[in-house]
């Protein structure tokens, strides 16, 4: 019972509040629009958190040390997702997960910490080598098989990520400037032949309806519409949870989901978003206070690619909430409806914190930092 007690004093509460912080504007804004979800949510919540604590007393180097283990991981998970083309529900046209009872269990999300630690384990082993372009087109292959599966549920939003988080991992990595110029080009040109073969009418219809807003805001352009009003509506201090017009009158889709945080602006407000902002800022704070103080390569690359992934997506919720990026429906991490999502930061959670009790920085941490 004391070493339990003890390895729960080594975590890092400050970044577990910016998560419960996070997690809670989340259930509020979902409560105000469908109570029963946010019950689900708040089980997915406690759930998440005990996972989290059961994953931190693994040791983290069970990954860097086991090929065998990651690659049967890894397949495990293509498995997975092949499934998904003969055992899923269709919901809106898309294969995104599997049916579990009243949940839906989607193994795109949990993959993600697969392929992070995947490349972790790859490029922490040949970091010396990167001048290697073969190093280079391997650790794409592997990325990329899943992310064409993903991509063909259709799920656009978390291939782009998937793809994002391998670019960054290479970066940090020590990729030479060529071979990122030419990755760069290769993605345009793939860009090209996605549009022409690969991506569907209404995918095309969101980026369109994002160019020319104007176009037809009665359709293709509703939901980006809706989502700018609903946070310019919202004030200083919004309109009160389970109050806002746009959330509550069914003008706002997704409300639970991809337009979140324009229900959070307009029912909270200027401080709501403050207060999401703010918890997104400082778990990226902590979670790079980790990724500075590592010895090793491998905790490096882990954190920096799940911190990636989070921050891209983040990004890109916000940015098509704000009408700034076009509709491809990517939730907000922690925030967003979904216990899969939850499950995977919860799962990057707990491997980072066990990373972090066993680097050795809590006293300079404690000194320098705070």
């Amino acid at each position: 019972m004391k070493k339990i007690i003890d390895h729960i004093k080594g975590f890092d509460f400050i970044l577990l509040s910016s998560v419960l912080l996070l997690a809670v504007i989340g259930m509020l804004s979902i409560y105000g629009s469908n109570s029963e979800i946010a019950v689900r949510q708040a089980f997915f919540l406690v759930g998440g958190i005990f996972l989290m604590f059961l994953v931190s007393f693994i040791d983290w180097r069970i990954f860097r040390e086991n090929s065998y283990l990651i690659l049967a991981l890894y397949f495990f998970s293509l498995f997975l997702l092949v499934g998904l083309f003969f055992f899923a529900p269709e919901i809106r046209d898309v294969r995104r997960g599997y049916e579990i009872g009243p949940f839906l269990f989607d193994p795109g999300e949990v993959f993600k910490i697969v392929i992070i630690i995947l490349l972790a384990k790859f490029f922490s082993n040949r970091h010396v080598e990167m001048y290697k372009v073969s190093h280079i087109v391997l650790a794409g292959i592997y990325v990329l098989i899943p992310t064409f599966l993903i991509f063909r549920q259709p799920d656009l939003g978390s291939a782009l990520i998937l793809v994002i988080m391998w670019i960054g991992v290479l970066l940090l990595s020590g990729i030479k400037l060529r071979h990122f110029i030419a990755i760069c080009l290769l993605g345009v040109v793939f860009l090209g032949v996605g549009w022409s073969v690969f991506l569907q009418d209404y995918q095309k219809d969101r980026v369109i309806a994002f160019l020319e807003p104007q176009l037809d805001p009665q359709g293709i352009g509703w939901g980006q519409t809706q989502a700018q009003i609903a946070v310019g509506s919202g004030g200083f201090l919004g309109q009160g949870i389970g109050s806002g017009s746009q959330t509550q009158l069914g003008f706002l889709p997704l409300p639970q989901t991809d337009f979140i945080f324009a229900a959070i602006a307009e029912e909270m407000g200027f401080i709501g978003v403050v207060l999401l902002v703010f918890g997104f800022i400082v778990f990226f704070w902590r979670s790079f206070l980790v990724i500075l103080h590592s010895n090793t390569n491998f905790p490096r690359l882990f954190v920096f690619g799940f911190v990636v992934i989070i921050a891209t997506q983040a990004f890109i919720n916000m940015g098509m909430n704000l009408g700034v990026l076009p509709i491809i429906g990517t939730p907000l991490p922690l925030v967003s409806y979904g216990g899969s999502n939850l499950l995977f930061v919860f799962l990057g959670l707990g491997i980072m914190e066990s990373i972090r009790k066993d680097i050795s920085f809590h006293e300079g941490l404690t000194k320098n930092i705070l």
